[in-house]
């Protein structure tokens, strides 16, 4: 913050640079925020600047979600345990599908874990840029602070409901393993494809508002196409190549065999699913940063 008899003149939407100048004893800066050219990365330092504001939206979000409710964050907890339920008596009791030889209450909830989080992050990041018009319309911030801060904000969401898992693995005595130290290379990965999808969405969703109502239908047809609720081992050899397109496949096979122990085999498809997570992170990330100067005249 500056100090007393600073004086800071900011032009909205463009990047910051600081000439200094001394007017009777006192400091004066200009900032002046040139927009952004062509196709470029946002600038990292930057946003290391705005960390102060990055906690303080992603603890708004969380005290906002559960604000004024009944169960405030059981609701963490209730969505994946129920669909955990509905998928054991559709799919495990009546279909039969197999489950690696485990428990199939256990072998979804370790795949709906990381799906939900990644399924309930990607739809707020979606959502982040119109939902905080209000906000970025009066003052300066890089606005990839928006989506940055739902997708953080989700992992509270996300360790609550992992404390269910661990009570699951407990009751049917499946012994924890050092494999477990992959976890949070996973989780990282779910967040990285989260926020590289959510971006695309987010300035998609600013330019045509149906985008809101298509996001939905994504993450349905998505999940279908993930190993949520069967293994990848169904996956016919001749579809392999198009499975490991999908980052989340690769996430979700991690966290069972970090966790179960199922056979996950590290090989070219891992790499593809890697690179293609990071390829729509990257990808977003300039596309956000080139059309983010139009936001306050579209919303």
């Amino acid at each position: 913050m500056p100090g007393r008899g600073t004086n800071i003149g900011i032009l909205m939407g463009e990047r910051l640079v600081a000439p200094k100048s001394s007017v009777q004893g006192n400091t004066t800066a200009h900032l002046v925020i040139k927009p952004s050219r062509g196709w470029s990365l946002p600038r990292v330092s930057e946003l290391w600047e705005y960390r102060d504001l990055l906690w303080l939206l992603s603890w708004r979000n969380i005290s906002v979600r559960y604000k004024q409710t009944l169960l405030g964050a059981g609701w963490a907890i209730i969505q994946p345990v129920f669909s955990m339920i509905v998928f054991t008596l559709l799919f495990g009791q009546l279909a039969h599908m197999p489950s690696e030889g485990l428990p199939y209450p256990v072998f979804s909830y370790t795949a709906l874990l990381p799906w939900t989080y990644f399924a309930t992050s990607m739809s707020a990041a979606s959502n982040s840029v119109v939902a905080n018009a209000n906000l970025f319309s009066k003052v300066y911030f890089p606005r990839l602070i928006l989506p940055i801060s739902v997708v953080l904000s989700g992992l509270i969401d996300f360790a609550l409901a992992f404390l269910v898992l661990i009570g699951m693995m407990i009751f049917y005595a499946i012994p924890l393993t050092w494999n477990m130290l992959w976890l949070p290379v996973f989780s990282l990965l779910a967040m990285i494809s989260a926020l590289g999808v959510g971006l695309w969405l987010s300035v998609m969703g600013v330019q045509y508002r149906d985008i809101r109502f298509a996001t939905p239908f994504l993450i349905q047809i998505w999940m279908y196409a993930s190993p949520v609720i069967y293994p990848s081992s169904l996956i016919p050899e001749r579809w392999k190549l198009l499975y490991d397109l999908n980052p989340m496949s690769i996430v979700l096979d991690g966290f069972r065999w970090a966790l179960l122990g199922t056979g996950m085999v590290f090989g070219p498809s891992s790499i593809l699913s890697v690179l293609i997570a990071l390829g729509l992170l990257l990808s977003g990330a300039v596309y956000f940063q080139h059309v983010e100067e139009t936001f306050a005249d579209l919303v």
